[in-house]
């Protein structure tokens, strides 16, 4: 499904497929004193991974170290070994780091933050404050025309146009052709596609999918 372009792999910028994207510990909640970080492995390749961290006296990893196979993803558990008022607030950071199955080379890395709160109450990242806005003056009084409601013009329900299906069937029909390099294609070259042509296939079928959703 997914093919890794060989620039990605040389410059060590591969994408990593980390959930969740960052951990949080609560003094107050035990359940919450091991986290589960989930590795998805989308590539055509078996990936070797390496789990590092910025305090790894605090926390404990099962099998911080491993293989995750094409197509397949592994857990990560992680544990935190020392919950005390002197550690809530401090932020950590976990990096996972990539290689490729049988070479020493990193082909890519993410980090992933973590941070102690005393309880979930005190974790002020939850939600997003928001504040009342100031009210404006009024504008002078003018005679504003109150329309019946069925006059009103009713919302638009069309769906999504003919041009963003056919393009969808399109990018779809681009991915399940054979890539240059497969063996036993039987196709001609000329819908044997590229890495490089899937990617973009990809990238817009995405696209068309966020419009779609929003429709």
């Amino acid at each position: 499904m997914f093919s890794q372009p060989p620039s990605a792999l040389s410059d060590g910028r591969l994408p990593i497929f980390v959930f969740p994207s960052s951990l949080k510990f609560y003094s107050n909640d035990q359940a919450t004193h091991k986290q589960v970080l989930t590795m998805y492995n989308p590539y055509d390749i078996s990936l070797r991974f390496k789990v590092l961290s910025t305090s790894p006296r605090k926390f404990s990893v099962v099998e911080s170290e491993g293989t995750v196979k094409s197509k397949c993803r592994v857990d990560i558990v992680i544990r935190h070994q020392d919950i005390c008022i002197d550690n809530e607030g401090v932020g950590d950071k976990f990096r996972i780091q990539v290689f490729e199955r049988g070479r020493r080379k990193k082909i890519g890395e993410k980090d992933i933050p973590a941070v102690l709160y005393p309880s979930k109450e005190m974790d002020d990242t939850t939600d997003d404050r928001f504040e009342t806005m100031p009210i404006s003056p009024k504008p002078p009084r003018t005679d504003i025309k109150n329309l019946p409601i069925q006059n009103a013009r009713p919302a638009d329900t069309s769906g999504p146009g003919l041009v963003v299906i056919l393009a969808a069937i399109m990018c779809i029909g681009a991915l399940m052709l054979p890539t240059q390099g497969d063996k036993g294609s039987r196709l001609p070259d000329y819908l044997v596609l590229t890495v490089n042509q899937k990617l973009i296939a990809a990238y817009v079928l995405g696209l068309i999918t966020m419009v779609l959703l929003k429709t």
